[in-house]
């Protein structure tokens, strides 16, 4: 099979070096080498996410902990703020386990306003408030820093953040912005295969976890979080080894990088590609609250996406439509993990050699 470079929103591109750490032979998993292992990728997640809370890993997609955080940290209402499809899904998975859950929602390309997350709080009805920090679907970064800020005047409100499509690539400081419960997935700006999926996991959302009576078997955090204390982090299931194997070794690489520099890389892509989607096209949310991990363009010139796609496949390179009731409308193009300029060039020339740009 040829290999087509992926510029999509995740699965990423994967070094081949990472890819070869998955086929490190394996270990057992209730083994001193495990524990060590997963001790040793929690302390460099830590570092990461800007955290002294307790790192939780899931053998399943973001989507898993995102359910086991609304499941296992709701006990009066949850506060459900979207700005895309992707902020709807913590709604959907509240509802279908039985959560009591509003929905807040802005037009697609519109941040969440910290201001309405007060006036939401303010009628007491809330315990847990979920945000999604990057909406890949649109394109767009809150301002999780200033929601943040919002939240603390509301102490008995748990703070979830959905940053599946930005932790690796963009700054996060969990503890300064009081974020209780903080999710990504593998296969995005960290730059792994799809399988594992990671949480920050505050004292304050351990507390809360304890008072919730029903909260699930596979995706009961407060048992991930008891286990790993009680057993030298070692989890209740079988956990996928190979996966850490290669994030183990992923994160030496990031933090040999530096995370500025690697955040600063992220942003030079970024502008790279707005810069050229606004030349040419437009990008979809405001300048202020563009992404930069994904561009979500604009379809301003009625292109076929469909068409242009399956061109860029041909030259062996692959972005992505609009998604839900963006497709065709809009079309996205990924920057992150360990991507670089020089991929950012390649893909702008194909892109202006089939649109005769």
């Amino acid at each position: 099979m040829t290999h087509i470079k992926l510029y999509i929103p995740g699965p990423v591109e994967v070094r081949q070096e990472v890819l070869d750490k998955m086929a490190t032979p394996m270990i057992g998993h209730r083994t001193k080498a495990a524990s060590a292992l997963q001790r040793g990728i929690s302390d460099k997640l830590r570092q990461l996410f800007y955290t002294e809370s307790e790192i939780l890993l899931s053998t399943s997609s973001g989507t898993g902990l995102m359910e086991g955080a609304i499941r296992c940290g709701t006990v009066k209402r949850a506060a459900v703020f979207s700005v895309g499809s992707f902020g709807k899904r913590w709604y959907e998975l509240a509802i279908n386990n039985n959560v009591p859950a509003d929905l807040f929602e802005v037009p697609d390309g519109q941040p969440t306003d910290p201001a309405e997350v007060d006036r939401v709080l303010a009628t007491g009805k809330y315990d847990l408030v979920t945000i999604t920090h990057n909406e890949t679907s649109a394109g767009l970064t809150n301002d999780c820093a200033a929601i943040g800020e919002v939240i603390k005047k509301y102490p008995d409100v748990l703070y979830c953040v959905d940053a599946v499509s930005s932790a690796g690539g963009v700054k996060i400081e969990v503890d300064k912005w009081g974020i209780d419960v903080c999710i990504t997935s593998s296969q995005k700006a960290l730059g792994l295969p799809p399988g594992l999926a990671i949480c920050t996991f505050s004292q304050k959302a351990v507390e809360r976890a304890k008072q919730v009576k029903n909260r699930g078997y596979y995706l009961d955090l407060l048992s991930l979080y008891n286990t790993i204390q009680k057993k030298d982090y070692q989890y209740p299931s079988t956990p996928t080894i190979a996966h850490m194997f290669a994030l183990d070794y992923q994160l030496d690489c990031i933090l040999e990088e530096g995370l500025e520099n690697r955040f600063a890389r992220h942003k030079e892509m970024a502008d790279y590609i707005r810069a050229w989607a606004n030349e040419y096209f437009e990008v979809f949310p405001a300048a202020e609250y563009a992404s930069n991990t994904v561009t979500c363009v604009k379809n301003t010139r009625d292109i076929d996406v469909a068409a242009f796609r399956k061109a860029l496949n041909a030259k062996g390179l692959e972005i992505s439509d609009g998604y839900g009731d963006l497709k065709g409308k809009t079309f996205r193009i990924a920057h992150m993990a360990d991507m670089t300029m020089d991929d950012m060039k390649e893909l702008v020339a194909a892109m202006n050699e089939i649109l005769g740009f």
